[in-house]
């Protein structure tokens, strides 16, 4: 079964083309979702990430995540710390899930979200890159109107990602998602249609 890794920039469009991709067969995992379970339910995780950010992170006895996020992207280098802690592990939940589904006849491709894919330099681990790109008004508007955030918490995250058009040019395929959602659709279905010719 071929992996398929799904990347590019914040509020891109992202997890509406792995949904279209599980929609049409695929078995889909979502390395931030990997996070969140491994904060809640790892306790070795927890334990290191409590020890590298303080107890500051934790509400109401659990990891928060907003939390994290105020203390690590106004300092890149206990980001940096944080990420060596937690990118391993993801990409090993990753690799477990796969072997575990692979054979599965249910299931037609495996499909990672990974929005720090090239970052992390773990474009090697998959077989077909597909990178989704938006204008950025659009995204901006999707990031605070649909997910809450701010335009500053929004910049931040865009800092520490290389820039789209690179990820666009290092991909297999790219996604424009500027549309209508029935665009996107049918650039899913052609990309599925590469996939299986290469």
């Amino acid at each position: 079964m071929r992996k398929i890794a799904i990347t590019g920039g914040v509020s891109t469009g992202k997890s509406t083309v792995c949904r279209l991709l599980a929609d049409r067969g695929a078995y889909v995992v979502d390395a931030d979702k990997i996070v969140h379970t491994l904060l809640s339910s790892d306790s070795q995780i927890r334990k290191q990430v409590i020890s590298l950010l303080g107890e500051n992170v934790l509400v109401d006895g659990q990891i928060n995540r907003k939390a994290i996020a105020d203390i690590v992207f106004s300092n890149p280098e206990t980001l940096k710390s944080l990420e060596l802690l937690l990118h391993p592990a993801v990409f090993h939940e990753m690799e477990l899930q796969y072997h575990r589904i692979k054979d599965d006849p249910k299931y037609n491709l495996f499909v990672a979200e990974v929005p720090l894919l090239y970052e992390t330099e773990s474009s090697k681990l998959f077989d077909f890159i597909v990178v989704v790109l938006s204008e950025r008004s659009q995204c901006l508007n999707r990031f605070t109107k649909d997910l809450k955030g701010s335009a500053e918490s929004f910049d931040q995250r865009m800092q520490r990602q290389m820039e789209p058009k690179e990820k666009a040019a290092k991909a297999n395929l790219v996604l424009i998602n500027n549309d209508s959602i029935e665009n996107l659709e049918n650039q899913v279905t052609n990309l599925l249609t590469k996939i299986r010719s290469t």
